[in-house]
């Protein structure tokens, strides 16, 4: 009467040992919106390179996610210029996962000095930027 017991005992602790010799992974899928071969979230990187590309660049850390700017001088207003940084918090595409800030300059009697940034100017770019990454995120998806 013991027998079969133990019989069935060792059959069931021996189970999980025969288990995990064929275990297979189940797939997942990793969310379009967190995939990424840099430190930040590709779409949010890639649109803020896209958004500033008429600006020149002083500095780009793709693992750190910060893009620096250097001053930018508009032709149409060639009186005020503008430097930007824009930093990338996380690898997932939210709103929150971005920041951008400004410095802004006014040319008075040939000297820079400095002047504040309107309130819509950042927001403005962070729209554009997230804007832009979506619609990335978007076209990946699609095909």
């Amino acid at each position: 009467m013991f027998r079969p017991l133990r019989i069935a005992l060792m059959a069931l602790t021996a189970l999980p040992l025969v288990a995990c010799s064929h275990h297979v992974r189940p797939k997942t899928e990793m969310s379009p919106s967190k995939i990424t071969t840099i430190g930040v979230n590709s779409y949010l990187w890639r649109a803020s390179l896209d958004t500033l590309k008429f600006m020149p660049l002083v500095q780009t850390d793709s693992n750190g996610g910060v893009i620096v700017t250097d001053w930018y001088v508009n032709p149409q207003a060639p009186a005020e210029r503008i430097k930007l940084t824009v930093s990338i918090l996380d690898q997932d595409l939210r709103a929150d996962a971005l920041s951008v800030a400004a410095l802004r300059q006014v040319n008075q009697n040939g000297q820079w000095v400095a002047a504040p940034v309107r309130a819509a100017t950042v927001q403005k770019l962070e729209d554009i930027i997230l804007t832009h990454a979506r619609d990335l995120r978007r076209a990946s998806i699609q095909g």
